[in-house]
């Protein structure tokens, strides 16, 4: 379960540096300033969860049954979380519109934080 958890932390990593040069440099004359912000929000979150993936697969205070719950948490609400604010931001590009599925980012949002207070009790629960 460990491998499995850095290596979605890696690629969740890996495709932030992409998705973040894309938004930067590629979005720029596509879409106006505020939909490259709103692009920008779901590299940030997506890296921070990156990030906390490669620390959560290495902790070792957690038994790695237990860390599934957490890892199912974030893993999910980052795809829904991050990837729903990229089709968003990026909505005026597309013949869909993604303003009907919207609901899919507060879903998200709301898994990474339960991921975050499954994550907490699994700390606090360990002598």
């Amino acid at each position: 379960m460990n491998k499995t958890i850095c290596l979605t932390g890696i690629f969740f990593g890996a495709t932030a540096v992409l998705l973040g040069a894309f938004g930067a440099h590629g979005l720029e004359k596509l879409v106006d300033a505020d939909a490259i912000q709103t692009f920008e929000t779901g590299v940030t979150y997506q890296m921070y969860h990156a990030l906390f993936l490669l620390i959560l697969g290495n902790i070792n205070r957690i038994p790695e049954s237990q860390k599934k719950l957490v890892f199912y948490c974030v893993a999910l609400g980052v795809l829904l979380f991050s990837f729903s604010i990229y089709f968003l931001a990026t909505n005026s590009l597309t013949g869909f519109d993604f303003k009907k599925i919207a609901f899919i980012t507060p879903l998200g949002g709301g898994l990474i934080i339960l991921g975050w207070v499954f994550f907490g009790i699994r700390m606090f629960q360990q002598k």
